[in-house]
Parts: C-alpha cells; structure tokens; sequence
C-alpha cells in the first residue's frame, strides 16, 4: 500500500463524516408556532382556496384543527415541522374516535395516516343543526 491509497482514504472519511454532519444538521426542526383560529384558517384558505368554512374547532395544544366546510371536514395536523392538510367526509369526522380528551381522525392516506386533535369535546356541545348535517 503506498502514500497515495492512505491520502485518498482519508479523504474520503472526511468528506462522508462532513456528509452525515449536514444530514444531523438538516434533521434539527424549526419550532412551529402553536396554531390558533386566525392562522388555522389562513392555511386551510392556502391549501383549499374554493372552500369557505362553516366552523372551525382548534385544538386545545395548537397542534390541530377540524373545519367544517359544506358536506366536508377539513383537517389540519402537525407533521414533522408543519402541519398536513386534509379533506375528509363530514360524516366520517364526527363519528371519529374521541376518547381522554383527543379525537382520532384516519384520514386514509400514506403520507398522514390519522390526525389526534386535543378537544374539550366531540361533537362539540355548540355544534347546531345545519353544521351537523
């Protein structure tokens, strides 16, 4: 073995620890804001720009948010330093799971497979007729 197998060796060590260096570096999350009614519905109109929104229930953490929107439910829930934005039948969303306090949405999809959204209820005491149909 000569000089020139030891320097590219070394090289080579260096320039993958610099790799794995900038992947830990790139994984570290910028703090997300909690979400409240304003910013919740500022993300649902960018994501569903045709919808308009009957209700909105925010959560109690700011890590989620369910809006009623005509026969849908639209579903905010934090993933990894952001939030998913989801559309899912009315009917579906108020018969999700609730139970301590968190209801359990399944939105049926790869990327976000279910949202837990921290309420005081389900259905909310104030949810009146036209909203419950």
């Amino acid at each position: 073995m000569d000089e020139a197998f030891f320097i590219q060796f070394a090289l080579s060590a260096a320039a993958v620890g610099a790799l794995v260096a900038i992947v830990a570096w790139a994984k570290i999350a910028k703090p997300v804001r909690p979400l409240d009614d304003h910013k919740a519905l500022a993300l649902l109109a960018e994501e569903f720009p045709t919808r308009s929104i009957d209700a909105i229930w925010t959560a109690s953490d700011g890590a989620g948010a369910l809006a009623k929107s005509g026969g849908m439910a639209l579903v905010l829930c934090r993933v990894g330093d952001g939030f998913a934005a989801r559309q899912i039948p009315w009917p579906q969303a108020v018969s999700a799971t609730f139970r301590n306090g968190r209801l359990h949405v399944n939105l049926d999809d790869i990327a976000a497979p279910a949202a837990t959204i921290r309420l005081p209820s389900w259905p909310p005491e104030n949810l009146t007729k036209d909203l419950a149909a």
